[in-house]
C-alpha cells in the first residue's frame, strides 16, 4: 500500500474540532510536519508566512527589509487571526509568531498550539545551509540562532501541548507524535472515530 493510500486510509479515522497551530524555532519541522499531518488527517494545510508573502506578493526576506520587522509581526497577527476564523486545519506558523501574546491568546482560544520542541544543536543542522532566514544574516548566525532559542524556548513552552522533535525520526514518525499526543492530551481537539 502506497502512504498516499495509507494517509487517504488514515484521514477517515480522526475528526479535527479545532486548528492545530505548528509553533517552535526556525527549522524545527512545522512546515514539514504540519503539512504531512493535515494530509494524514484529511484537512487543510495553511502556512501563515506563505499567506503574508501571497498577499503582499514579496517574500518574507523582502518584508522585512522593506518595511522592517515590527511591520511584519502586525500582519502576521492579522493572517494568523483569519486563518483562525476559517475551515478547521493544520496551520504552520513562523518562529516568531507565538511570541506576541495576543498570538498566542488567540491560538488558545480558537485552535490548539502544538511545539515541536527541537534541541538548538538539531536546528542549527537543519538552517545552516539556507539563506532564507532573515533573522539568520548576521556575522555569527550560530550565536544569533543560540540567543533566538534562548529568549523563544520559556515562551514556546507556554504551548498546549508539545513534542519533541529527535533527529533520527522521520515526517511521519513526527506526525505520529503528534497525533498521539493530541489524543492523549487534548480530546477537545482531535476524537479517533471507532468504527
Amino acid at each position: 500500500m502506497s502512504e498516499n493510500q495509507q494517509n487517504h486510509l488514515s484521514a477517515g479515522r480522526y475528526r479535527l474540532k479545532k486548528t492545530i497551530v505548528m509553533v517552535g524555532m526556525m527549522g524545527a519541522g512545522k512546515t514539514a510536519v504540519g503539512r504531512a499531518l493535515a494530509l494524514r488527517l484529511g484537512v487543510a494545510f495553511l502556512d501563515s508566512d506563505a499567506e503574508i508573502e501571497a498577499a503582499a506578493n514579496m517574500t518574507v526576506p523582502e518584508i522585512f527589509e522593506r518595511d522592517g520587522e515590527p511591520f511584519f509581526r502586525t500582519k502576521e497577527t492579522q493572517v494568523i487571526s483569519r486563518l483562525l476564523d476559517e475551515a478547521r486545519g493544520v496551520l504552520s506558523t513562523g518562529g516568531g509568531a507565538f511570541l506576541a501574546e495576543v498570538n498566542r491568546a488567540n491560538i488558545t482560544a480558537r485552535g490548539v498550539s502544538v511545539w515541536l520542541d527541537a534541541d538548538l544543536s538539531l536546528l542549527w543542522q537543519r538552517v545552516r545551509h539556507k539563506d532564507t532566514r532573515p533573522l539568520l544574516r548576521t556575522a555569527d548566525p550560530r550565536a544569533t540562532l543560540a540567543k533566538i532559542y534562548d529568549t523563544r524556548v520559556p515562551l514556546y513552552a507556554q504551548a498546549d501541548v508539545t513534542v519533541k522533535s529527535l533527529p533520527d525520526l522521520s515526517i511521519e514518525e513526527m506526525v505520529d507524535r503528534v497525533i498521539a499526543a493530541l489524543l492523549a492530551e487534548r480530546p477537545d481537539v482531535l476524537e479517533q472515530k471507532h468504527a
